[in-house]
């Protein structure tokens, strides 16, 4: 039905969802997973011992085959839910301390003002401001920190508002349409059409991952599903949207005071399975993963491992 998710899908039937294109890849019935449609039946069938997932249309199994259909993409049921990525990239970001430079910004708000609301007009710089394009506008935060090595590997775009290019040039004008907070000169503009695919083949990464999550968009402090996190690795290791990750609850520390004695001994708790995640874009040192599932809380620095 509609809302359904190719992930949700796959729970149904999979001890762990993001297993669901190999039983796709098996099944010659279905020519690409992508393309279903709400009110497609889905059956699940056991050949050889080995699970098959066929699609019945029209009363009975269909061999999907290359054609004509005259039926919206855009209907198409998808691997994650679009609003969750839609809402964080409009509403929030994380940004490469690269990036910051090459993003066009606030060079004054007009009439003089100091901080600018919904209706103002903002004079802007940067390449991208032609008329009729959209932006939101964001403020750079605290920087992000990597705990291997304590360098800054991004920065908190915090979200002010969105607003359209209403007369282009240098400065060009935008019109603030809506805004959350004050917009100050200096913010940047983020596009608003961010070309990221929302149907992903979920897969565990090639190599050994050992990482961390190092931010929560929105700066909350528990974790759970459909919330977009920060990871410290990146392209540079090994990382591509797709990319399925466990994430580990840290164990705690406690002192022994029942060994004999070794009465206080410390002991470190083994780290705990606590969700999936999945990566969704990759920079070069960090990457934006989505929390499919949280089995227990999830907190900033607790471990993402490769699943297994």
């Amino acid at each position: 039905k509609r809302g359904d998710t190719l992930w949700d899908i796959a729970a149904m039937f999979l001890r762990d969802p993001w297993y669901w294109p190999e039983i796709w890849y098996v099944n010659p019935q279905i020519e690409n997973p992508h393309l279903i449609y709400p009110g497609d039946v889905l059956t699940l069938v056991y050949v050889d011992g080995r699970p098959q997932l066929r699609v019945e249309r029209g009363g009975g199994v269909e061999r999907l085959s290359p054609r004509v259909r005259e039926t919206d993409l855009d209907e198409a049921i998808t691997t994650i839910p679009f609003e969750v990525i839609s809402a964080f990239l409009s509403k929030g970001a994380v940004l490469d301390k690269d990036q910051i430079d090459r993003l066009p910004y606030i060079l004054r708000i007009r009439d003089g003002r100091l901080i600018g609301g919904a209706g103002n007009d903002l004079y802007v710089r940067g390449e991208g401001t032609d008329e009729g394009e959209g932006f939101s506008v964001v403020h750079v935060g605290e920087p992000l920190v990597d705990p291997d090595d304590g360098k800054v590997v991004g920065y908190e775009g915090i979200f002010v508002g969105e607003g359209t290019i209403r007369r282009g040039g240098d400065p060009a004008t935008l019109r603030l349409n809506r805004s959350s907070r004050e917009a100050l000169n200096g913010d940047r503009l983020l596009k608003l059409d961010f070309d990221i695919p929302l149907n992903f083949y979920p897969r565990a990464p090639e190599q050994p991952v050992d990482g961390q999550i190092i931010h929560v968009v929105d700066g909350i402090s528990q974790i759970g599903q459909y919330q977009v996190v920060v990871l410290n690795r990146g392209a540079r290791h090994g990382l591509e949207p797709g990319h399925v990750l466990t994430a580990m609850r840290v164990g705690g520390v406690m002192r022994d005071r029942f060994k004999k004695r070794l009465t206080g001994e410390k002991v470190r708790l083994p780290d705990e399975p606590a969700g999936t995640v999945m990566v969704f874009k990759t920079f070069d040192r960090i990457s934006y993963a989505l929390v499919m599932e949280a089995t227990r809380e999830i907190q900033v620095l607790d471990r993402v491992t490769n699943p297994g």
